[in-house]
């Protein structure tokens, strides 16, 4: 049995749903990708008494007593939050912090990986299923959304993220987006998708995004993004108050764009937005000239990853 477990996750970006009409008896599907430069990282051992530090460590202690309970584990843990994905940013951390977790308690005690069924019982992917998709290989994923059986969405389907494209993010580390119960009150509160926006989200998806992916075609795949983000934004604006949670975000997309970025949009609620490049030294070039003219925001490129979850287990040497 090992004594500690590291599981390190990235943060991932919610490029948009597909279907929050729902006639067709699934509701919301997503796409998202994996991303460098920002994760959660923890480290789980065996302790003689249960002690949980770092960032979230209050949400990471409630993952804690439920997967206890849940998976019948036996004895206490000492669990180090070693970093962590910013809060309510439209990352993912708290389904990547609640899978990480999961994973890190599972090995420690040399339980098989249950990612979809962890997800559940600590009340993850209520709406997305990518952050849960992302967790076990990378690349860009699309889940086919929530049916009435109440499991996790099921991938149905992960392209690899080009090698030489590059996200450049843009977060605003002053603001916060929807989450929580103030995220299910405020979905709650709109009306339902039109079918027709909601089949158009479709059609870009398959027709667009997907193939543009497949054949290394940016210009195609940032176009549909675009597209579909600018048809969310309009369904969300009377939540979020415009296309884009933060006013500063959307300025320093305009800025890039301007400059030869490729696309734009809001990852879920946001405030982070996003926007691509063809290499990586058009990425840093962006970077450089968005960071001057834009104080106040972190704006950063990074990679899209094609690989999921890190487990690690370590055994101390024995006397």
């Amino acid at each position: 049995m090992s004594d500690s477990v590291t599981v390190t996750v990235p943060a991932r970006l919610h490029l948009g749903f597909l279907d929050l009409n729902g006639e067709l008896g699934r509701r919301f599907g997503s796409i998202g990708l994996a991303v460098s430069g920002l994760r959660t990282r923890v480290k789980v051992s065996t302790a003689q008494r249960t002690q949980i530090t770092g960032p979230d460590s209050d949400r990471a202690r409630r993952y804690v007593e439920t997967l206890r309970d849940a998976l019948g584990l036996r004895g206490d843990h000492c669990v180090d939050i070693v970093e962590a994905i910013p809060g309510h940013a439209g990352l993912g951390s708290g389904t990547q912090l609640a899978l990480a977790l999961a994973a890190a308690l599972r090995a420690l005690h040399e339980l098989p990986l249950d990612v979809r069924g962890d997800a559940v019982r600590l009340g993850r992917g209520g709406r997305s299923g990518v952050g849960i998709g992302l967790f076990d290989g990378g690349g860009v994923v699309v889940d086919g959304g929530r049916g009435a059986a109440g499991a996790a969405a099921p991938v149905i389907s992960r392209i690899p993220f080009p090698a030489a494209w590059r996200i450049v993010l843009v977060l605003d580390p002053r603001r916060s987006g929807v989450h929580g119960a103030e995220e299910s009150a405020a979905i709650a509160s709109l009306p339902p998708m039109p079918a027709a926006t909601a089949a158009q989200i479709c059609r870009l998806t398959l027709m667009q995004a997907m193939p543009a992916l497949v054949e290394v075609d940016i210009a195609s795949f940032t176009a549909a993004i675009t597209q579909m983000q600018a048809l969310l934004g309009a369904y969300f604006a009377p939540v979020q108050g415009d296309l884009f949670t933060s006013p500063e975000v959307a300025a320093a997309l305009d800025l890039l764009e301007s400059e030869g970025a490729l696309g734009r949009g809001q990852s879920s609620w946001g405030p982070t937005g996003f926007t691509f490049a063809r290499t990586r030294e058009q990425a840093e070039t962006l970077v450089a000239r968005a960071r001057k003219a834009c104080p106040g925001l972190d704006i950063r490129a990074c990679e899209g990853l094609n690989q999921g979850a890190h487990i690690a287990a370590a055994v101390m040497p024995r006397p």
